[in-house]
């Protein structure tokens, strides 16, 4: 069996808007995300889902508490999905985050914060707890940039030299198979 895997990213909040990073902070979704948040929900409510996965952070919950507003499908919050940590960076400039290319924080840690590796690590350590817990269902997760690299890595075999350097291209939703447990690097 495996799980089928449907990705989005959280909507559009105020700090996309205004080009900041929000990092691990909460953010808040702006008037156009509220409404990409409405239409995520039209395209995925009747989607066979068995439930959705959000991240803990304010932009990811905002997203899929009006996604899913009145709907029985379960969402649980996961802080394993949360965006890269930028630690004394979180809320500043993306141009900040972006000097000397984010490469550079694939295996050093932002100061303060982590590194897309460890990115990596927590978002295989979730999903091989949604293996356990969900096999042969189809799962909605909403999180951020950062997870889906993540993703593309661990189940696409993507470099993440690769992904984490390509500009970010939105679109309604990714599609991944989990095959079963990822084995764990080390």
């Amino acid at each position: 069996m495996a799980i089928e895997l449907v990705y989005e990213t959280h909507s559009t909040t105020v700090d996309n808007e205004t080009g900041i990073a929000t990092g691990w902070l909460d953010g808040r979704l702006s008037e156009a995300g509220r409404r990409q948040a409405a239409e995520l929900g039209g395209r995925r409510r009747d989607d066979g889902l068995a439930g959705v996965y959000a991240s803990d952070l304010g932009r990811a919950i905002e997203t899929a508490e009006i996604a899913f507003a009145g709907s029985e499908l379960p969402v649980e919050h996961d802080w394993r999905l949360r965006e890269c940590n930028y630690g004394a960076l979180n809320g500043a400039p993306v141009a900040d985050i972006d000097e000397g290319g984010r490469a550079r924080w694939i295996d050093e840690p932002f100061p303060g914060g982590e590194s897309y590796r460890q990115v990596v690590e927590r978002t295989r350590d979730f999903l091989n707890d949604l293996v356990l817990e969900l096999d042969g269902s189809r799962v909605l997760l909403i999180a951020h940039s950062a997870n889906r690299w993540a993703l593309q890595h661990l189940l696409l075999g993507a470099a993440l030299e690769d992904v984490v350097a390509a500009p970010f291209d939105w679109q309604e939703g990714w599609e991944y198979a989990l095959p079963g447990q990822l084995p764990v690097q080390g």
